[in-house]
């Protein structure tokens, strides 16, 4: 939209000019590459707190306490300082401007850790007050960027590993959880009704066949029946992802002499592998269907899971059928992650600036980056060819390869279930207006590898032009270069306002400023 570079001439365009339906707010956003964080404040002293995130409106700041037992918020006060003279740049700027093991119980999953006392707090930021609240006891929620739990307009979601239930919880305009729904060991809510009454009626039965039996076919236990107790069913979620496996394997051959050999082959050999199965994470696709990734117990508790096997199915809450069932590898899931990411998670969005996150879906730069990812992944180094006959070496590039594609894919594939407000929503991680090393920074939130050099802002319609720069870390560089240091960043989402928090083994931690001065 804008014909020219300078803010004053951007300002006077804007009054005259009417951008495209639509890009109204791309349009505005480019006042963000004249408006750059130019100072920094280094070293600020600080509690010990672990800094999360801003709020998607800008005007908090959350943060917890040591060992996550308090949660601290901040509220800016704009401004702290100010100048009116015509030389501001001869003002000097301010200078520091428990858990133990609990025994397993029925229905806990073996090798899930187990913590005493999960409670999730629902909290009014304006004064601090606590509305209401819903705990879990002797169970293990993975809070760990948020995994555990997905927001989803006024529906949360809370995913119990070592119960293996997913709990939906809505959140009332007055303050309060309300439990909609637990899926797990049953899918609807009359289901332990139902089975409840059933045992009921089958143990009645039984009694009333042993009061019709003589004393002489008591005494010599004749057709005496057998009641058994405590019989173990597979979870509700489970039967539904078996039967789905089931009927789709079953569908694959037409065939009715080969069907059974197909059966056998693709459904009762991994039979067990799928009993093994636990629900690792999950998603709101909207307010009807949750996107549920499952895989191994060890899948769920560490935190490296790249090459662990790992399956997603789209679940109907409503209809409490599975509807799709995919492997981490598949081309077909990949396809959709690429060419609808979006889809994934934009319904999850709660604020308008989070609307216009950049991604492969939606900005093409995003989208170039991805292929290039993806073409250096599944290209074979031509060197590591042996001399073979031509249809050998030809059968070993393909095989490579596609091992390769394959890596590719599930490396893609461990971004999902999306986890909700994860990224920053701030413009300038906006690959149409900025170019930067997302291997040192990016709008995901991630702990990454800290460097001595500052990270760079280049502009993306000027590729020449450094913008501004963000430097981690004390001012001076790092007492020991050869300590491990990782750096995270918070971006307001709108304002030329970033903290930097640089963490080294051993050494206090460092949490710098940046802003427009």
């Amino acid at each position: 939209m804008f014909r020219s570079n300078n803010v004053a001439a951007r300002v006077f365009e804007r009054q005259i000019l009417t951008p495209r339906p639509g890009t109204s707010v791309n349009a505005a956003r480019q006042f963000y590459e004249n408006l750059c964080p130019s100072y920094t404040i280094y070293d600020i002293d600080c509690p010990d707190h672990s800094f999360r995130k801003f709020t998607d409106d800008g005007q908090y700041l959350v943060s917890f306490g040591q060992n996550h037992q308090d949660l601290i918020v901040y509220r800016p006060t704009w401004l702290s300082f100010s100048c009116k003279e015509e030389d501001c740049d001869s003002d000097n700027l301010p200078q520091k401007a428990r858990s133990h093991e609990a025994p397993d119980s029925e229905g806990a999953i073996h090798g899930v850790p187990s913590i005493e006392k999960i409670t999730f707090y629902l909290v009014r930021l304006e004064d601090g007050v606590v509305l209401d609240e819903k705990s879990f006891h002797n169970d293990f929620v993975n809070l760990a960027h948020s995994m555990g739990a997905f927001l989803y307009e006024d529906l949360l979601c809370i995913v119990s590993l070592r119960y293996q239930t997913i709990h939906i919880l809505q959140i009332r305009d007055s303050g309060n959880f309300v439990e909609v729904r637990n899926i797990g060991t049953f899918c609807r809510e009359d289901d332990e009704l139902f089975l409840h009454s059933h045992a009921q009626c089958i143990a009645a039965q039984d009694r009333s066949k042993i009061d019709g039996l003589s004393s002489n076919e008591l005494s010599n236990g004749i057709q005496q029946p057998q009641v058994t107790h405590g019989i173990s069913f597979l979870t509700g979620i489970k039967q539904r992802l078996l039967s789905f496996i089931f009927r789709k394997t079953w569908n694959e051959e037409a065939d009715q002499t080969l069907r059974v050999q197909h059966l056998k082959k693709k459904f009762y050999f991994h039979f067990q592998d799928y009993i093994d199965l636990i629900i690792l994470k999950v998603q709101f696709l909207d307010r009807h269907h949750l996107l549920l990734k499952f895989g191994s117990v060890d899948g769920g508790v560490s935190r490296v899971s790249d090459q662990n096997l790992a399956f997603f199915a789209v679940y109907n809450m409503e209809t409490t059928e599975i509807i799709s069932f995919y492997q981490n590898s598949s081309e077909e899931l990949y396809s959709l992650f690429e060419y609808y990411y979006d889809h994934f998670h934009a319904n999850s969005r709660s604020s308008l600036h989070e609307n216009f996150i950049s991604s492969h879906s939606n900005n093409i730069h995003a989208l170039d980056q991805l292929w290039n990812i993806k073409t250096k992944a599944s290209s074979f180094s031509q060197g590591k060819l042996l001399v073979m006959p031509s249809d050998t070496a030809s059968a070993i590039y393909s095989m490579t390869s596609e091992g390769k594609l394959n890596e590719f894919v599930k490396k893609m594939m461990t971004s999902l279930p999306y986890t909700c407000q994860s990224q920053s929503p701030s413009p300038y991680f906006d690959l149409s207006l900025f170019r930067y090393d997302e291997k040192l920074i990016s709008a995901t939130d991630r702990h990454r590898h800290s460097t001595e050099h500052p990270i760079k802002f280049i502009s993306r319609r000027q590729p020449n032009v450094l913008k501004f720069k963000i430097k981690p870390g004390p001012e001076t560089g790092g007492l020991d270069g050869r300590a491990k240091r990782i750096s995270s960043f918070l971006f307001h989402p709108f304002l030329p306002f970033a903290l930097s928090i640089q963490q080294t083994y051993m050494h206090p931690t460092v949490v710098n400023i940046h802003f427009r001065g």
